[in-house]
């Protein structure tokens, strides 16, 4: 059986400018990959959907990256699985499906480093305002403030609906 949504595990390709979502499963990135996906088919462009994963923000320590090898390739595995049921979630509860081009992109690495890195050649970046990070009480999480700042592209911040 095909899977539905095949998972890159590189960054989406440099050549072709489209809509990047960056997409951690929380509430504020489900929200965000819906309007990516209206703004990819109001400009009629590909979508690339990016999760990222950090295994080890401070590093390994000497002689142990062999060891935990088989760690990241689940956590990886899991990512990708994770990616796949956020866009059917977000797919389904679509008045109309997604009909565009779309591709997943699960990278390792440090999560703004990625996501900063990704947006190079980008139309757009769409990002919720918070993720899966602990600090809800920002305003804007940090990948999505670094994102505002630092951004080689122009980024949408897609807020919380209103309550209600």
């Amino acid at each position: 059986m095909r899977e539905p949504f095949p998972v890159l595990g590189e960054p989406p390709a440099a050549g072709r400018p489209g809509i990047l979502a960056a997409c951690d499963g929380s509430d504020g990135s489900l929200w965000a990959l819906d309007r990516a996906m209206t703004e990819a088919e109001l400009f009629r462009l590909p979508l690339y959907v990016l999760a990222v994963v950090n295994p080890s923000p401070t590093g390994y320590p000497p002689g142990m990256e062999e060891l935990v090898h088989e760690s990241v390739e689940r956590l990886t595995e899991s990512m990708a699985d994770g990616l796949r049921r956020a866009v059917g979630t977000v797919q389904s509860a679509r008045e109309r499906p997604y009909g565009g081009e779309l591709s997943l992109h699960v990278v390792l690495g440090n999560v703004v480093e990625v996501v900063l890195a990704c947006t190079a050649g980008q139309h757009t970046a769409v990002l919720g305002t918070r993720g899966n990070g602990g600090f809800t009480r920002l305003l804007l999480g940090s990948v999505t403030s670094a994102a505002v700042h630092h951004a080689a592209c122009p980024v949408l911040v897609v807020p919380a609906p209103p309550a209600g």
